[in-house]
């Protein structure tokens, strides 16, 4: 299983995706080393490995908004995660106390028709 997957490119981590699995909301970005991505798919449940206590963590281990897998989908580069999940407990994802953790909006400049860049 582990063969598959390039866990040394960033250090013996992958960065993963969270997404519902039901209307396809991106909840959370975690990191899993090798232990985390077997735990992962032996337990059933998404475990990461913290990069600030280093140390494994089971999401809702101590909320029960736990992350039930569903699928679980490698990017090109095999470098990268995307785990499909049913959230549950209270649907509570991020720390904060919101559904998912991408709930900051930040302003970005329009894209310019064509790719033409409009004068002012």
């Amino acid at each position: 299983m582990d063969a598959e997957l390039d866990f040394e490119k960033m250090n013996g981590l992958l960065p993963v995706v969270v997404q519902d699995s039901g209307d396809g909301e991106v909840l959370m970005v975690g990191f899993m080393n090798e232990e985390a991505w077997r735990r992962t798919m032996n337990g059933g449940f998404v475990t990461f490995f913290s990069r600030t206590r280093n140390k494994l963590w089971t999401k809702g281990e101590n909320s029960g908004n736990r992350l039930r897998v569903v699928a679980a989908h490698t990017d090109c580069d095999r470098d990268t995660l995307l785990v499909r999940v049913q959230v549950e407990g209270a649907g509570v994802v991020c720390h904060r106390g919101t559904r998912s953790c991408f709930t900051q909006p930040i302003a970005v400049a329009p894209a310019p028709q064509n790719g033409v860049k409009e004068s002012a």
